[in-house]
C-alpha cells in the first residue's frame, strides 16, 4: 500500500512524464492504483466485483474495470489536495451521470441539485425504486493513508423521504447519529457520519 501512496502523490501533483517509451507502463500502473483507492469505501466484501471510474492523464472519466455486482466506485480525482473516492448503487447511476454531466457544463452545484431535481419530478431522469447506499471517504492527501482509511461518510438515498416518512431529524442529533438530507425532494437521502478518532 506504500506504493499507493507515492503513485498518488505523483498523479495528483502532474509528475507525469509523457515519455514516448514509458507512456503505457505509467497508464496501466496508474490504472490499478486508481482502482486500489477507489474501492476502499465499498464493503470488504463486496470490492473485488464493483465496477469503477478512474480517469485518464487528460483527466477524462473512464471504465477502469467492469463490474459484477450492484455498486459503482469512482476514483480520486487528481489535481487537488484532497483524495476522495465514493461508492454507490447502479440504480443512482442515472442521477450521478447526470450531475457529473451538468458539473462538465460549469452548472454550479445547487442548479444542479435543481436541474436534476425537476427532471426527476418529469420522469426524465430515473431515481431508484428502493433505497440506495453511497459511500464516502475523504482526507486530506498529506494525512491520507489507504491502511488506516475509513468510510467517513454514508447516505441512504430514499426518494421524496421526509422527517415524517422516516423519523429522522433534517440535522444530526449528536455524533453519529443519521439525519435526512434534502427532505421530501427526488435526491432526499439518509446521511451517517461517523464520529472520527
Amino acid at each position: 500500500m506504500r506504493r499507493f501512496r507515492f503513485s498518488a502523490l505523483i498523479v495528483m501533483f502532474g509528475i507525469l512524464v509523457p515519455a514516448a517509451g514509458c507512456q503505457a507502463q505509467v497508464q496501466i500502473e496508474h490504472a490499478d492504483e486508481q482502482i486500489a483507492g477507489a474501492v476502499l469505501p465499498a464493503p470488504e466484501e463486496l470490492r473485488d466485483s464493483v465496477m469503477v471510474y478512474g480517469y485518464d492523464v487528460e483527466g477524462n472519466l473512464v471504465t477502469l474495470r467492469e463490474g459484477a455486482n450492484d455498486l459503482i466506485c469512482l476514483a480520486d480525482k487528481p489535481g487537488d489536495e484532497t483524495f476522495h473516492a465514493a461508492c454507490y448503487h447502479v440504480s443512482l447511476e442515472p442521477y450521478m451521470a447526470r450531475g457529473r454531466e451538468l458539473r462538465a457544463e460549469g452548472v454550479e452545484r445547487q442548479e444542479s441539485f435543481r436541474i436534476r431535481h425537476e427532471e426527476a419530478d418529469a420522469g426524465t431522469l430515473k431515481m431508484p425504486s428502493a433505497p440506495a447506499a453511497v459511500y464516502n471517504l475523504s482526507a486530506p492527501l498529506t494525512e491520507f493513508d489507504p491502511a488506516t482509511a475509513s468510510v467517513g461518510l454514508y447516505a441512504l438515498y430514499i426518494p421524496h423521504a421526509t422527517t415524517a416518512t422516516t423519523g429522522l431529524p433534517e440535522r444530526p442529533s449528536g455524533p453519529g447519529a443519521p439525519w435526512i438530507m434534502r427532505p421530501g425532494t427526488p435526491s432526499a437521502h439518509i446521511m451517517i457520519a461517523p464520529p472520527r478518532n
